[in-house]
């Protein structure tokens, strides 16, 4: 079974970065859309960011200019630059990345990594 692996989330304060990292625990093949997403204490599991296939990048608002999405295609990882940090942003961030094999579309999940900014 695949795993997602985060790596890079914290306790920061107000204004400063982190870059979040989600790596496979095995192989996968036909990647296509990767995307971060985050839960909120007491909110639902909102979308932050989403990369498609040919790297076009899409954002919420709320993070639009201040996070920035990326993948490597060789890694089949996805990543996350977030600037700017700010408490509202405090919450477990998930990856996703789905795709398609032999068997049909696949969407496999991280498992979650806290990200706190403090003020």
């Amino acid at each position: 079974q695949v795993q997602l692996v985060e790596s890079g989330g914290g306790l920061v304060q107000a204004g400063e970065s982190l870059s979040l990292s989600c790596e496979p625990s095995s192989s996968i093949f036909n990647v296509q859309t990767m995307a971060w997403y985050r839960q909120g204490p007491d909110k639902q599991r909102e979308s932050v960011a989403i990369i498609t296939a040919v790297g076009s990048a899409s954002y919420a608002d709320n993070v639009k200019g201040r996070f920035t999405i990326s993948r490597n295609d060789a890694k089949k990882a996805v990543y996350l630059r977030m600037n700017s940090l700010q408490p509202d942003d405090t919450a477990t961030y998930y990856c996703s990345i789905q795709g398609r094999n032999s068997y049909g579309d696949y969407t496999y999940w991280g498992q979650g990594i806290q990200v706190t900014v403090s003020s």
